[in-house]
């Protein structure tokens, strides 16, 4: 599954987010898709998500551990409500 380029998601914008978001709950196959909402990222996190990203575009399949370090790793960026 290939995503876009860090350059074509080089703009800091909610649709680039939401792009982000759509590849990981496709890449992950999460099952609650309300669990990793876009919603719930701001554009200051913009950086790290597009490094989660790359991650992933990288891998073709995560261990479980390496699942729950990227669910981790999301809580952590998640705005402060």
């Amino acid at each position: 599954m290939a995503g876009k380029s860090r350059e074509e998601l080089q703009d800091v914008s909610r649709e680039n987010i939401e792009y982000i978001f759509d590849y990981m709950k496709s890449k992950l196959q999460v099952v609650n898709t309300a669990a990793v909402s876009a919603k719930s990222f701001d554009t200051d996190q913009y950086e790290e998500l597009l490094d989660l990203y790359e991650f992933l575009c990288m891998k073709e399949s995560f261990s479980m551990s390496e699942m729950q370090s990227i669910v981790s790793e999301l809580g952590k960026l998640r705005k402060k409500s």
